[in-house]
């Protein structure tokens, strides 16, 4: 039977939350080929959160304007602007935000082994990401979404070594389980880890959704 245990999300006093059931098997075949499983969906994620550049001539070949997209970038600076001048987080809006990050950490499991399940565009699966509706008047600075990124830059140093780390444990863990058919237990809570790490600054800096300032901290 898996040790999946409850699906209880971590540190319940912070806005955004992440935990992923630990399997107790993972099929090796599938792992061995998830560079290749994954470009599908990689590739719908892709287009959702980095966007396009489009380069416009004239007919002497100088460039006329640039332009860029991306509905991540689109829903930071326009969740800023309603913050700053309006006051307002629609919950549609919100809610939208909260299905693409959850789309988004499904991805991000499969792709670092943490289950075999191939992500949902609808579906929970075994990825628990939650993130609590923001009181805009109450809770919020109007001022402050202006500088948090500037504020979330030593979590972002952090995490740029973390991640590298991550990336050399999903390698470490992609051959012990064609060799056991297992995830090794710490190496999964360190990736997870790192994830729910990631979650909370981007909770703070760019889904805007609280003032309290992330935890350097795993758990």
């Amino acid at each position: 039977m898996a040790d999946t245990g409850p699906p209880v999300l971590p540190s319940p006093g912070f806005a955004a939350r992440l935990q992923v059931d630990y399997p107790e098997r993972l099929d090796r075949v599938k792992t061995a080929f998830r560079l290749i499983l994954v470009i599908p969906i990689a590739i719908v994620i892709g287009v959702l959160t980095t966007g396009a550049t489009r380069t416009v001539y004239d007919e002497a070949g100088n460039v006329v304007s640039t332009t860029s997209g991306g509905i991540g970038a689109g829903l930071f600076l326009a969740t800023l602007l309603m913050i700053l001048f309006r006051r307002r987080y629609p919950r549609w809006w919100f809610d939208f935000a909260l299905e693409l990050a959850r789309f988004s950490a499904r991805v991000g499991a499969y792709f670092a082994l943490l289950t075999d399940t191939y992500p949902s565009t609808v579906e929970e699966q075994s990825v628990h990401l939650d993130v609590d509706y923001p009181d805009v008047e109450g809770d919020l600075n109007r001022w402050l979404p202006l500088v948090k990124w500037l504020l979330a830059i030593p979590h972002l140093i952090a995490l740029f070594f973390l991640s590298i780390a991550a990336f050399f444990a999903v390698v470490i863990a992609w051959f012990a389980i064609l060799f056991t058919g297992r995830y090794p237990r710490g190496l999964f809570d360190f990736v997870v880890g790192v994830g729910r790490w990631w979650l909370r600054v981007e909770a703070y800096a760019f889904l805007l959704v609280t003032d309290r300032y992330p935890p350097f901290s795993l758990a």
